[in-house]
């Protein structure tokens, strides 16, 4: 039995890892993107930085929104075994 336990809380962080890294990693890159042009430009805004990111990171968000809802529907279905 606690094996089964922690097979299903170890799927559940993957899921979690899974369904985040996209929205993570367009912070990232945007973050990267933004810090190259501070470096050049030599503007150092810390908002310049910031909002950007939370802009990005919504919109791959609101874009992922119907997989990610699938992904965690089949993850639900699987648990409750419906």
């Amino acid at each position: 039995m606690d094996t089964e336990n922690l097979a299903l809380v170890r799927e559940a962080l993957m899921l979690t890892l899974l369904v985040s890294a996209p929205i993570l990693g367009a912070g990232l890159l945007v973050g990267l993107v933004i810090s190259l042009l501070q470096a050049v430009t030599q503007v150092q805004e810390q908002t310049l930085a910031f909002v950007p990111k939370i802009v990005a990171m919504v919109l791959v968000a609101i874009l992922l929104l119907g997989w990610i809802g699938s992904q965690i529907s089949v993850f639900a279905e699987r648990m409750f075994g419906g």
